[in-house]
């Protein structure tokens, strides 16, 4: 029985990771195709790394992804805070609504900013793009805290406050030290969330402002050139990082 799970474990990590290693191999490809391998080149990096356009628009989807996971885990851990501290029939209700925004499809949440900002005159751009990342990454991070939250004693709040703890003191001398992992973990979900989003950004981004998954579409109508293919790698990389280095900022958290 060991044995066949293992297979199973095998089959699927092969299923999700190989088509990424062929991804990866091709980067690398002397010819200009993926059709065969012909030789080894460092010719596609360098191509990647003179496209100004591109590295721009690299550049500017880290940055969103950095600001709208920030704002987000921001609001989300206040918002499951009091999410923890609304009365039952309230607390259902609300997290029945997050709920919904987690399993709604994306291209109905792209349309739906898509009409808001255009009913309100909102300009299409870097600002619609970061709200919209912002709005449906926080159910993300409200459902990474909260189950930390309803796993706390709540004995340790309750002898703060007859302590004569005020309300910032407990916030920063218990709740969040405790919150801490599943803060770090709803801002790596939210980051990740908007760095490889493309039907929501697609919806909202204008002319002047547009992400990477956007750009690759655009390219990808064209023929894919090996240039992404190289973009790909390095994404997958920087990717390997963070999750090594949340495995690493996690277990310490854990052990203070």
């Amino acid at each position: 029985m060991k044995k066949l799970a293992n297979l199973y474990l095998f089959l699927v990590f092969a299923l999700l990771y190989l088509p990424i290693f062929y991804l990866i191999a091709y980067a690398f490809n002397a010819g200009g195709d993926m059709n065969a391998f012909t030789g080894f080149t460092w010719e596609h990096f360098q191509t990647l790394f003179s496209d100004q356009r591109l590295i721009l628009i690299l550049t500017q989807t880290f940055f969103l992804a950095f600001l709208s996971a920030s704002i987000a885990t921001l609001i989300g851990t206040f918002g499951a805070i009091l999410l923890y501290k609304a009365k039952k029939p309230v607390q259902a209700s609300l997290l029945g609504f997050n709920n919904i925004l987690m399993v709604a499809p994306d291209v109905m949440t792209g349309a739906s900013f898509l009409i808001l900002f255009t009913l309100i005159g909102f300009q299409l751009g870097f600002v619609s793009v970061l709200l919209s990342h912002i709005a449906f990454s926080i159910p993300i991070v409200v459902l990474m805290v909260l189950p930390r939250l309803q796993e706390m004693n709540q004995d340790m709040i309750n002898a703060a406050y007859d302590l004569g703890a005020s309300e910032g003191q407990v916030l920063r001398e218990i709740l969040f030290p405790y919150l801490t992992p599943a803060i770090i973990a709803g801002y790596f979900m939210a980051f990740t969330y908007s760095l490889d989003d493309f039907a929501v950004t697609f919806f909202v981004t204008g002319n002047g402002f547009t992400t990477l998954a956007v750009e690759i579409y655009s390219r990808a109508r064209r023929g894919v050139s090996l240039e992404i293919n190289a973009l790909s790698t390095l994404v997958f990389l920087f990717s390997i990082l963070l999750v090594i280095g949340f495995y690493f900022i996690s277990r310490q958290k854990e052990e203070e």
